[in-house]
């Protein structure tokens, strides 16, 4: 919720006027950048946890105690805004040049270098670094988490079980591939390999669809919220037929 609206509204109200302008300051995505990081962060520790409810469940309380989850959310905060701090003093104090026309729906860091009027080689190379840092490393922690799952739910011999344990997984790993899969097509393709009306559908893609579904993917669980989804439904049917 806060990483959407930390860009929507600042988004609705620039394209709402009519010389679709946007202020230095409004370029300035401190929030945005530092949230995108924690959601990168806690991703994986979520997976962390499932790995252990999973494979170890009867040291869990042991495992997952109270302080190590404060001190992984410390953590993962702590990294992702030590990290805006970085990219936007990187980014914002390069000097601009030309019109300045941005070429998205937002001031992202990639689109702020191609602004620059100097050689921006060691910004992209840092960049391509944090990238890595944040999308490469936690989705293969997330994976390695997942192979051990699978690997410990196949040795379980009821199918309810099975069931039960991969529906824990299951909205988790949805949110992932898709959070991760479109931030890594943006941030870490090849230069020029898709066009940048691409680029900026993929950018609405997890700045905006992937918040919207977020509720709804893992609410799916919930054994109400599907009573309540068949009803309306069953409801809708009704007043369709008759």
């Amino acid at each position: 919720m806060c990483y959407t609206t930390s860009i929507v509204p600042q988004l609705l109200f620039n394209l709402s006027r009519a010389d679709k302008s946007i202020s230095f300051g409004g370029c300035v995505l401190f929030i945005a950048l530092g949230l995108g990081g924690v959601e990168c962060v806690l991703l994986s520790v979520m997976a962390y946890d499932r790995y252990v409810a999973v494979c170890r469940p009867l040291h869990y309380m042991v495992i997952v105690h109270p302080q190590l989850c404060l001190q992984l959310v410390v953590t993962a905060w702590l990294t992702g805004f030590g990290n805006s701090v970085v990219q936007t003093a990187l980014t914002m104090t390069l000097p601009l040049c030309g019109k300045n026309q941005v070429d998205h729906f937002f001031c992202e860091v990639p689109v702020m270098l191609k602004l620059a009027c100097t050689n921006t080689s060691l910004n992209e190379a840092e960049l391509f670094a944090v990238s890595v840092f944040f999308l490469v490393v936690p989705l293969s922690l997330i994976l390695v988490s997942y192979g051990h799952i699978t690997h410990a739910v196949l040795k379980i011999k009821s199918a309810r079980g099975r069931q039960k344990a991969f529906g824990t997984c299951g909205s988790h790993l949805t949110v992932v591939i898709i959070f991760f899969g479109t931030l890594i097509s943006m941030y870490l393709q090849p230069p020029s390999s898709y066009s940048q009306d691409v680029n900026k559908s993929i950018a609405l893609f997890y700045t905006l669809v992937t918040p919207l579904l977020n509720p709804l993917i893992y609410t799916l669980r919930n054994k109400e919220v599907k009573g309540a989804l068949r009803r309306q439904m069953r409801r809708i049917l009704d007043v369709r037929q008759s």
